[in-house]
């Protein structure tokens, strides 16, 4: 089976400027997911939604094969929510399954790529879809201060709690027709992929670029997490 790629590109970022082409270790951010993506034996198509010239002239260049498309006014602003971007982008994808990704998660290994892939065609006769999580195994309170998962007066150690998984945006795999039913990128019955911290690491904010850089750059002595 094969899949068609999504990654969105804009220019401006509300919380880091110009994130996506600021340079990551020598190199724009966004190549680094944009080459993996290149790497993967089951991706075929990969197309790129951008509002910038200067990221299409990039592309152009550097990624001739991939498919960029001019994102219309109509999608323009902080406002627009990612589905809305796939539903737009969808109709130029040449597969029936889809995997949508950011450029904001430069540490995402090929490994992980084609793992997930690889479960979430053997897991479509249970699951409609597959997104990536963080296990989260800690104490949690809501702004008031009321615990979450856990009773006050229990301390249980944490290694024992009942995981919570939280999105981490790295990867979310669904098809198709499960998206004209649901418009969204998460089906109704959806599969877990669990990731390791150090990989799934989103660059928001300009500490998350720094120690996503520390860590690129020091992958070697985290050789279980980078180098599966």
């Amino acid at each position: 089976m094969r899949i068609t790629a999504l990654m969105p590109l804009k220019k401006e970022s509300e919380r880091l400027k110009q994130k996506n082409i600021r340079l990551f270790c020598g190199k724009p951010l966004f190549y680094y997911v944009l080459e993996t993506l290149h790497k993967s034996k089951y991706i075929d198509d990969i197309i790129i939604n951008t509002d910038c010239e200067v990221i299409s002239s990039m592309i152009a260049k550097d990624f001739p094969d991939c498919i960029v498309l001019h994102r219309p006014q109509l999608l323009f602003g902080n406002h627009i929510v990612m589905n809305q971007l796939i539903e737009h982008d969808i109709v130029y994808a040449k597969n029936e399954h889809i995997l949508q990704t950011h450029s904001t998660n430069p540490l995402l290994t090929v490994e992980t790529i084609n793992n997930a892939i690889s479960l979430y065609f053997h897991s479509l006769l249970e699951f409609d879809s597959l997104f990536t999580v963080d296990k989260v195994q800690a104490r949690l309170y809501d702004e008031s201060g009321n615990s979450i998962n856990h009773h006050l007066g229990k301390m249980e150690m944490t290694q024992n709690m009942k995981p919570i998984f939280k999105e981490n945006s790295n990867i979310f795999l669904f098809s198709k027709t499960i998206f004209s039913k649901t418009k969204s990128r998460i089906g109704l019955h959806p599969k877990f992929y669990e990731m390791n911290e150090l990989e799934s690491i989103d660059i928001d904010y300009e500490d998350d670029f720094k120690l996503a850089e520390l860590l690129f750059r020091n992958r070697s002595m985290f050789k279980n997490v980078f180098f599966k």
